[in-house]
């Protein structure tokens, strides 16, 4: 697969967008949640953006005040992943202009809507910005 799930969270370690592709009971999903969380906003901006955590390699990266964390298979590439999540703030930065949290908050199912446009199943299928911005500007227009 590669990609198992992705989240978004606040400074404050606040979920603000949790997408998964693999199947976790609720409680499962809030534990993995809060270890991964503590563990990537307690680094410090010397350390890398890998960090291995169970059976997952967690890529994350810092947006101004949120975190995007991405868990992926230890066989993926880190770059790669760097890549897609520079990608996907890029893409929402153009629909949203300078994405932050309240955007997130107020918008969840277009930022849903983003990522089910550029992963399925767990793999990167779209990397075109127009691409992946297309439907949510025709969904806009038509409202």
């Amino acid at each position: 697969m590669g990609i198992r799930f992705i989240l978004m969270v606040n400074k404050q370690g606040q979920t603000r967008l949790a997408q998964y592709y693999e199947w976790l009971t609720l409680e499962e999903r809030r534990a993995l949640e809060g270890e991964i969380v503590r563990k990537c906003l307690a680094r410090n901006e010397q350390q890398c953006s890998f960090v291995e955590h169970r059976n997952y390699k967690i890529v994350y990266r810092r947006y101004a005040s949120l975190f995007f964390l991405v868990g992926v298979d230890n066989d993926e590439n880190e770059l790669a992943i760097l890549e897609f999540i520079h990608l996907l703030v890029e893409t929402m930065d153009r629909h949203f202009g300078n994405v932050c949290e309240l955007d997130i908050m107020f918008h969840l199912e277009k930022a849903h809507f983003m990522l089910e446009e550029m992963v399925m199943n767990g793999s990167i299928v779209e990397t075109s910005k127009a691409n992946i911005l297309t439907p949510i500007q025709l969904m806009d227009k038509s409202s």
